[in-house]
């Protein structure tokens, strides 16, 4: 069992399925509100390791839908900059572990990182509706 800090957008049917499966598994959650969190550039960056720029944002949020964002244009601080300004440009979950932090729900890296129960309906990280 795991305790793991869930920064979650209230209300997302996404994130009350991974908080769902991660309970079922025996993990111990402290919920965050993620967008009302103060995020600065140093508490935000840490989540999103080494991947790419793009898979930093929440494919769903109204902005990166309609194409507002010119990710080949982007750089980490101006990228860090608009997600901090609109939240619903983050990806979502985000969570903590111990000193590990990720960004998004790959059920197979969660299953690696904390464990997963087996069996279960498959989980990830994208919207169920709209933000």
């Amino acid at each position: 069992m795991a305790k793991v800090v869930f920064y979650e957008k209230p209300g997302c049917v996404g994130n009350a399925r991974q908080k769902a499966l991660l309970t079922a598994s025996g993990h111990e959650l402290e919920v965050r509100n993620l967008l009302a969190e103060p995020w600065t550039r140093e508490t935000l960056r840490p989540f999103f390791g080494d991947k790419p720029l793009i898979e930093w944002f929440n494919q769903s949020s109204p902005k990166v839908k309609a194409g507002a964002i010119d990710f080949a244009a982007l750089g980490v601080e101006a990228a860090l900059a608009l997600m901090i300004e609109d939240p619903l440009l983050i990806r979502r979950p985000l969570m903590q572990s111990g000193d590990r932090r990720e960004a998004g729900f790959d059920q197979a890296t969660v299953h690696a990182w904390l464990g997963l129960q087996t069996g279960g309906p498959r989980v990830f990280d994208g919207c169920a509706m709209d933000d």
